[in-house]
C-alpha cells in the first residue's frame, strides 16, 4: 500500500513570531470535545526493559555510537553495531512484521534555514540514519517498511532525501495528516491518560507490528528537550489539534499559554500510551542547540558527533538527555525544562521506563565521552 498526497499543507510557525503570541488563542474546550468519547482500536503495549549487567536490578540498555559525518557506510557501520550491542533486531523485529518509521521532519520546506547548514543538518532527522535503519529492518525480515511522519507538504519528503530512500529501499511513505492510504481516520483510545482520552491516527499506526522514532537531538521551547518521546507529537493530523480553525499548529496540546507548562508534557504521554515506540534512535551527528527550529531566534548549528539507540524510549531520551549536559531527572523550572514540567519524569511515574541513570547500561561509548553542552531554550 502507497500513499502520495502533494497537496500543499501549512506552515506552524513564522520567524520573528513569539511562542507566546501562538498560544494566545481560544477554544480549547470545544478541540476537546471533538475528541471525547472514543472508542478503543488497540491494546496498550508497554516496552519491556532490557536485562543489564552491573546492580544486579533490570536495567535498560542504551547504546551510543561516534559519527562525525553522514557519510553513508559510516553511518550503516555504526548503527548495525549499536544494533548488535542491544542484542540485535530481532529484539524488535520478527520476519514476516510490518514496521513504521517516524522521523522528524519538523517546519517544512518553507521555513528559514540556519545559515550555511541544510535542514537535514540543523533541525530535521537526517536521511542517511534513517536509510541505515530501514536497511537493518529489511535484513530482519519485515514484510512491509512505512516512513511516517505528519508532513507540511510532500516536499518536505522529496527535498530532504526521504522519496529516495523510498524508491532505493521499497519503503513506503505515508503523510500521517491524510487518511490515505485508508477511507477514515482510526480512534485510539488512551489508557490511563492525563489530558486525552483518545486520539485521531492514520490507520497505518494501528496496523503495524513495530514502531520506531528516529529523532534529531534538540532542546525544545517548551518541552525542554525533544528525542524520541516528542517525536510523536507528529502523530495526529494537525487539522483535528487546533483551538481555532485557522490555527496552523497543534495550539489544543498545548492548550492556552497559561496551561502549556503542564499540559504538553501529559499530551506527550498521552500520545506514547496510545501508539508505544517500540525502538528508538536519535540523529545527533549535526543539529542545532537553544530551540527545535530557525524561528527561535536562538538557534546555533552545533556538531556533537553521535547517535543513540535503545528499545526503551523513556531511558534513550534520558541519556541523550545527559549528553547534552542536562539532568535528565530535573524538572521545572530547572534547564533544559524550564517552561514545562519534565516528561521523562511523567513517563517513569507511569512504568513507561526509567531516566535514572543509575537504572540504565550504556553500552559502546560512555555519555562522558560524547557529553557537549547544549544551551537550553531561553
Amino acid at each position: 500500500m502507497s500513499a502520495h498526497n502533494h497537496s500543499k499543507g501549512p506552515f506552524p510557525y513564522k520567524p520573528g513570531i513569539s511562542r507566546r503570541n501562538f498560544l494566545q488563542v481560544a477554544g480549547l474546550a470545544a478541540a476537546g470535545a471533538f475528541l471525547a468519547g472514543c472508542k478503543p482500536k488497540q491494546e496498550e503495549v508497554i516496552t519491556p526493559l532490557i536485562s543489564g549487567k552491573g546492580s544486579g536490578k533490570t536495567q535498560a540498555r542504551v547504546a551510543i555510537a561516534k559519527a562525525k559525518t553522514y557519510d553513508r557506510d559510516l553511518i550503516d557501520r555504526q548503527v548495525s553495531e549499536m544494533l548488535d550491542q542491544l542484542g540485535g533486531m530481532s529484539q524488535v523485529v520478527k520476519s514476516g512484521d510490518t514496521v513504521a518509521i517516524k522521523p522528524n521532519l519538523t517546519g517544512g520546506t518553507s521555513s528559514a534555514k540556519v545559515p550555511g547548514y541544510s535542514p537535514v543538518d540543523s533541525f530535521v532527522t537526517h536521511p542517511e540514519v534513517v536509510r541505515a535503519l530501514v536497511k537493518q529492518v529489511k535484513s530482519a525480515g519485515a514484510k512491509e517498511i512505512f516512513i511516517v511522519e505528519s508532513v507540511y507538504e510532500w516536499a518536505s519528503y522529496k527535498d530532504w532525501g526521504y522519496e529516495t530512500i523510498a524508491q532505493d529501499t521499497g519503503a513506503q511513505l505515508i503523510d500521517l495528516n491524510d487518511i490515505k492510504p485508508f477511507d477514515k481516520y482510526d480512534e485510539t483510545t488512551v489508557k490511563d491518560n492525563y489530558i486525552y482520552p483518545s486520539f485521531l491516527f492514520n490507520k497505518i499506526l494501528n496496523n503495524i507490528d513495530v514502531f520506531m522514532s528516529v529523532s534529531k537531538m534538540k532542546n525544545h521551547y517548551n518541552a525542554g528537550v525533544t528525542h524520541t518521546i516528542k517525536n510523536n507529537m507528529g502523530l495526529v493530523p494537525y487539522a483535528f489539534y487546533r483551538l481555532n480553525p485557522g490555527d496552523s499548529y497543534r495550539s489544543a496540546i498545548h492548550g492556552q499559554e497559561n496551561e502549556t507548562r503542564q499540559r504538553l508534557p501529559r499530551v506527550l504521554i498521552d500520545l506514547n500510551r496510545a501508539r508505544p515506540v517500540n525502538f528508538s534512535l536519535i540523529d545527533g551527528v549535526m543539529t542545532a542547540e537553544a530551540g527545535e527550529g530557525p524561528w527561535i531566534a536562538t538557534f546555533p548549528p552545533i556538531q556533537p558527533g553521535v547517535l543513540f539507540a535503545g528499545i526503551n524510549p523513556v531511558s534513550t531520551d534520558a541519556v541523550a538527555t545527559a549528553a547534552m549536559g542536562f539532568d535528565p531527572t530535573s524538572d521545572y523550572p530547572n534547564a533544559p525544562f524550564i517552561r514545562g514540567d519534565n516528561h521523562l519524569n511523567l513517563a517513569y511515574s507511569k512504568g513507561l521506563g526509567t531516566n535514572r541513570l543509575d537504572e540504565i547500561e550504556v553500552v559502546g561509548a560512555s555519555i562522558d565521552e560524547v557529553k557537549v553542552q547544549f544551551h537550553a531554550a531561553e
